[in-house]
């Protein structure tokens, strides 16, 4: 089940992710106001605490808003 969400995960970063995907171009300093961009984030966190990591992701994705300042969040 893990792999098939980082397979998910990385087919959304190679595709739609402004920060990996084909639009990484117009962001060159990146899109994202986390480090590393949430996708990755989740990613990490799923590697690391197996299915787990899926809800810290999106409690990271849940606090990037405008009013976040953003900043290093390591998974």
């Amino acid at each position: 089940m893990e792999s098939i969400i980082i397979k998910t995960i990385e087919l959304y970063q190679k595709t739609l992710s402004p920060d990996h995907g084909w639009l990484k171009n117009r962001h060159p300093q990146g899109f994202c106001k986390y480090y590393p961009s949430c996708s990755e984030y989740t990613k990490q966190s799923i590697k690391k605490y197996g299915i787990l990591g899926l809800f810290k992701g999106f409690y990271r994705i849940i606090r990037c808003n405008p009013f976040s300042k953003g900043g290093i969040d390591l998974a």
